[in-house]
């Protein structure tokens, strides 16, 4: 029992008191973040940069001037208690504020908000140890990770501690950081440091902790809620886990959330233990309270975290210094590249789930950029995908949002077989959420998230004509995906390992995605069936099923909007890969003072790539739908059959299998992913 353990470890003092005291428990308020992502503007609803006109009709969350507000505001309430502030890591990537100074922004507000320790994110180690060193020089808390081990080569040292101590109101407080273990495969730590076992250097650390005579410790992690619910917290002497990594909403009153703040655990030791996360982006922040009795054990832990809305007015003088460092790339960001016809999903938990709407754009784009190299197959992780994009004007600024990371558009050829394996990684963890769920495009799969990983892709069919066919193990096909990627990030080691032939094309991800949209402006998102878990299909042995067959990138998802996936990109339209950053994205005027990117990171800018000029929509560019298609034909009936789907319905009674969306509007009770045999369809005329 942790109980007795505790009390065998109590200093002799401690044990000195006579029989007849008791302590006092001792209550500790924690406020905390996660997954700040750089949201140093405050953003929408669809976690991208909110507009002034948004701000101003009170519509927007979070930012650098909210948490500023929030996290004094609350300190000053709780001015009487116990407060720790702690920091659950990934405050890198995401914004253009992260592209242009390399973690000098974050760390400036970070060091503003007067944290008392933060754990590192997989995002802190993006950009090696160029971006990460200056950031740990000029940080004035302790940042922390058992499971990150600097070696004698590296310019880390022992800037990142495993474990701390702090006093707070008389007690000592340990706290142990950790990272999620994969960290090498979904960021850059570089080859001099190692990524250890988290439960491994925690368990040592807490260990450690106790015979100083600690009891009471928090494992401030960046591991994700499933696993600090599944393991972190079950680790003997942990009392509480604050958590980061998977961007998970807590609460006790948002039906949304994925499990109650805090959730709490039973530890093996006979104990409950409680596990919080406050979303992501800043748009919460986190406040529990904690009760220890006088052997450090959880009595109580209650809370909620606290929505940072227009009922938080944004620090005056952040909001200042944030005009001041965003003047220089204001231009950029307001750039019109395109227009949407509706709203362009890439949310999180579709993206790395499923097919998405966003993921079929950057999919179609980097295969439209290359199509005529001769590349069949795109593949894009969901996790590369930051935000959406709302409807009507797109901008430069609304792109980078979705695809902050600055990668670069790669190729290489590889064998089916080894296509089939990097699909295989794409679902091997998608109960974690993890970032590397393939978008696709050029192909189609299904894949069954209850098999096993490494045995979960049950069909791959390859793009040809218009139609698909059944991939060939020993072909070899060109594939497009970003440099990340095919250097074996995310887990797809198999593009290192097997990819043939690789190049690094050059143009930025972004320039990709904004030409193909100005290219197809105003773009009308679309899903069509690429991407599909076996459980959504009819079962069927002798035909695909609806789902399967849909239509791929030539298929619209309305009658009015067709994207021109396969459509070569026009000579005068799309800017070269080396093309030059625009001249009138330069830094603003010198009166500004601006901080240097942290010291020691080469090869910044605060510019984009050009947009060509043709690719801003009209001012009145339409954004209404047509109306639908014409009524059925009375007496025009089909009875549906095993095997049926709109795309070849479409091509045996229009004639052409693009027209499959007619059948659907004329039968919009009908499900086109699970088609009801002997029910009748209705086919309009042509």
């Amino acid at each position: 029992m942790k109980t007795l353990i505790k009390r065998a470890l109590l200093s002799a003092s401690v044990l000195g008191i006579s029989s007849g005291a008791a302590m006092a428990d001792y209550s500790l308020t924690i406020l905390h973040i996660n997954d700040w992502h750089s949201r140093i503007e405050s953003n929408n609803k669809y976690e991208s940069t909110c507009s002034a006109e948004d701000e101003t009709e009170g519509k927007c969350f979070g930012g650098a001037a909210r948490l500023v507000t929030a996290i004094a505001d609350r300190r000053e309430a709780l001015r009487d208690g116990n407060v720790l502030l702690l920091n659950g890591g990934d405050n890198f990537q995401g914004s253009l504020f992260y592209t242009t100074y390399k973690g000098a922004v974050e760390a400036e507000f970070l060091n503003q908000m007067k944290f008392d320790a933060m754990t590192v994110g997989n995002h802190e180690f993006d950009d090696g140890e160029e971006a990460l060193v200056p950031f740990l020089d000029v940080i004035e808390f302790p940042v922390l990770s058992a499971n990150v081990a600097a070696s004698a080569s590296s310019k880390v040292g022992d800037r990142i501690k495993p474990s701390m101590v702090i006093e707070v109101g008389g007690e000592k407080i340990g706290i142990v950081g950790a990272v999620t273990n994969d960290t090498p495969e979904i960021a850059s730590p570089g080859p001099n440091i190692l990524i250890a076992d988290d439960i491994n250097t925690i368990t040592a650390e807490v260990e450690k902790l106790q015979a100083e005579g600690i009891n009471k410790i928090i494992a401030l992690t960046h591991v994700g809620y499933p696993r600090d619910k599944e393991m972190i917290a079950k680790i003997p002497g942990v009392d509480v886990v604050v958590g980061g990594h998977s961007h998970s909403l807590l609460s006790n009153t948002d039906d949304k959330a994925e499990g109650p703040y805090p959730t709490m655990i039973d530890n093996p030791e006979g104990y409950k233990v409680p596990v919080t996360q406050a979303a992501s982006y800043s748009k919460y922040l986190g406040e529990f309270t904690v009760t220890f009795d006088d052997n450090g054990v959880v009595k109580e832990a209650k809370g909620d975290p606290i929505l940072l809305d227009n009922s938080i007015t944004p620090d005056e003088g952040v909001v200042a210094r944030i005009k001041e460092l965003g003047a220089p790339i204001e231009e950029l960001k307001t750039k019109i590249v395109s227009a949407s016809t509706k709203e362009i999903d890439g949310s999180r938990d579709t993206c790395r789930a499923g097919e998405c709407e966003m993921g079929n754009l950057v999919a179609d784009a980097m295969l439209d950029r290359v199509g005529d190299q001769g590349v069949t197959i795109a593949i894009q992780n969901g996790g590369g995908l930051r935000a959406s994009i709302d409807s009507g004007e797109v901008t430069m600024g609304e792109v980078l949002g979705v695809l902050p990371f600055q990668n670069t558009l790669a190729t290489f050829e590889l064998k089916g077989s080894d296509v089939v394996a990097a699909l295989e990684n794409g679902v091997s963890q998608i109960e974690e959420g993890a970032g590397r769920f393939a978008q696709v495009a050029g192909l189609r799969y299904t894949f069954d998230k209850t098999a096993e990983p490494g045995s979960r892709i049950t069909s791959v069919e390859i793009k040809k004509g218009d139609g698909f066919e059944p991939i060939d193990p020993e072909a070899v096909y060109s594939v497009a995906t970003n440099n990340y990627m095919r250097g074996g990030g995310d887990g797809y080691s198999v593009f290192n390992s097997a990819g043939m032939n690789a190049y690094d094309f050059g143009p930025g991800l972004e320039q990709v995605v904004a030409d193909y949209l100005a290219k197809n402006n105003p773009y009308t998102p679309y899903t069509d069936g690429r991407v599909v878990a076996a459980a959504e299909k009819p079962m069927t042995e002798t035909a695909p099923a609806a789902e399967e067959a849909a239509p791929m990138e030539e298929a619209a998802p309305a009658a009015d909007a067709t994207p021109a996936a396969d459509a070569t990109p026009a000579a005068d339209s799309t800017p070269a890969a080396d093309s030059a950053p625009a001249a009138d994205s330069a830094p603003a005027e010198e009166a500004i003072q601006v901080p240097e990117p942290l010291p020691g990171f080469k090869d910044l800018t605060t510019s984009a790539p050009m947009i060509a000029e043709e690719a801003a929509p009209a001012a009145d560019a339409a954004m209404t739908k047509e109306e639908p298609a014409a009524d059925a034909v009375a007496g025009k009936q089909h009875v549906i059959a095993a095997g049926d789907n709109f795309w070849d319905l479409a091509k045996t009674y229009l004639g052409d299998a693009t027209m499959w969306t007619k059948i659907a509007e004329a039968n919009p009770s009908a499900n086109p992913k699970d088609l009801v045999i002997g029910e009748t369809l209705s086919i309009p005329a042509k």
